[in-house]
């Protein structure tokens, strides 16, 4: 079972993903996401990349990013850790 799915146009991600990605316990992942602490970017491919999704969690100073198929299987995972300085609020934008 992939613990990325996608339903309605939606994709669903498994927080426990999210939560290693980031380096912070799963659990907390939905109150930090609805207090606004982790925001998201998903960005769906096109030309070449069509049928792929980049999503790009940030929380602190770490980015998390996931490319996945249209089955939600993951074809590159990475993280960035800029350690003692805070995310660059460029990190934020598409493309980055």
């Amino acid at each position: 079972m992939t613990s990325i799915k996608s339903e309605r146009d939606a994709l669903c991600i498994d927080a426990t993903v999210i939560g290693n990605g980031l380096g912070i316990e799963p659990s907390l992942v939905p109150a930090r996401m609805r207090e606004g602490k982790i925001t998201s970017l998903c960005e769906r491919g096109v030309d070449t990349d069509t049928g792929r999704y980049r999503l790009t969690f940030f929380f602190e100073n770490r980015r998390f990013r996931l490319v996945v198929d249209e089955g939600g299987n993951v074809i590159q995972r990475s993280t960035l850790d800029f350690r003692d300085r805070q995310l660059p609020s460029s990190m934020h934008k598409p493309g980055a």
